[in-house]
C-alpha cells in the first residue's frame, strides 16, 4: 500500500531486515514478539496506515497517505 521497501520499513521501525522478511516470507498469523508487532504497527501507522477492528477489520491508507501516493505516480 506505501510502496516502501523492506528495508525502509526495517529503518523507519528499529526492527532488523532479517526480522521483518522472516515476518513476511511466514505463512498464517504472525509469529512475532509483541514488543516487534508493536514497532511496525507505529511505523505503519506514522506512514499513513489505518488499521481498523470492529465490524470490518483490515487496513488502508489515510487520505493523507493517499494524496500523497496519488501524487507520485
Amino acid at each position: 500500500m506505501l510502496r516502501i521497501e523492506q528495508r525502509d520499513l526495517a529503518e523507519k521501525s528499529g526492527v532488523s531486515l532479517e526480522t521483518i522478511k522472516r515476518i513476511e516470507r511466514t505463512p498464517g498469523p504472525i509469529s512475532a514478539y509483541t514488543g516487534t508487532v508493536d514497532k511496525l504497527r507505529r511505523a505503519l501507522e506514522s506512514a499513513g496506515i489505518e488499521f481498523s477492528n470492529g465490524d470490518r477489520p483490515g487496513v488502508r491508507l489515510t487520505s493523507t497517505a493517499a494524496k500523497q501516493i496519488d501524487r507520485t505516480e
